[in-house]
C-alpha cells in the first residue's frame, strides 16, 4: 500500500456500511503511518480495482495490525488471510513475531473472522486511550 491508493482505500470505507472514518485516518497521518512502517501495508486488487486492504507497523518489539478490510461482495475468497498471511510475514522478516490487533465490541463480523484465525483472544487486558486534542474523533 502506498499514499496513492489512499483516496481508493478511504472510499472503501466511507461506501461500507459499519466502518468509521476517523481524523487518525487523514492523508497526512496515513502518510505518517506508511513512512514509519514501510512495506508493511498491503492492498488487494482485482481488474485494478482495490477490493481489500491492510495497515501494519511496529513500535520495535510488538507488531500492530490497524485495518484488515475486504469489500463484502469479495469475502470467503481468502482475500482476508493472504492479506493477513502477508503482513504477519513481513513483519517477521524484520524481527517482528508478535502482533495485536483491536477489534470494537460491537463488530461481530471482525470477531467471527479473528475466531477463525490461528491467534489468541485476550481477555486479561483492559485498552485505555488518551485523547489529548480537541477532537473526539481522533
Amino acid at each position: 500500500m502506498t499514499l496513492e491508493d489512499y483516496t481508493k482505500v478511504v472510499d472503501l470505507f466511507r461506501d461500507t456500511e459499519g466502518m468509521t472514518f476517523r481524523t487518525a485516518d487523514s492523508p497526512e497521518s496515513t502518510r505518517r503511518y506508511l513512512e514509519r512502517n514501510p512495506g508493511l501495508s498491503f492492498v488487494a486488487e482485482e481488474n485494478e480495482q482495490i477490493v481489500g486492504f491492510i495497515m501494519a507497523g511496529h513500535d520495535g518489539r510488538r507488531g500492530y495490525l490497524q485495518h484488515l478490510f475486504v469489500l463484502p461482495e469479495h469475502r470467503r475468497h481468502g482475500i482476508a488471510n493472504t492479506l493477513l498471511d502477508t503482513a504477519l510475514t513481513a513483519l517477521a522478516e524484520i524481527g517482528i513475531y508478535k502482533s495485536h490487533l483491536f477489534v470494537m465490541k460491537d463488530n461481530a463480523s471482525a470477531q467471527d473472522f479473528w475466531e477463525t484465525q490461528a491467534c489468541e483472544r485476550r481477555d486479561d487486558v483492559v485498552m485505555y486511550s488518551f485523547n489529548v486534542s480537541d477532537d473526539p474523533n481522533v
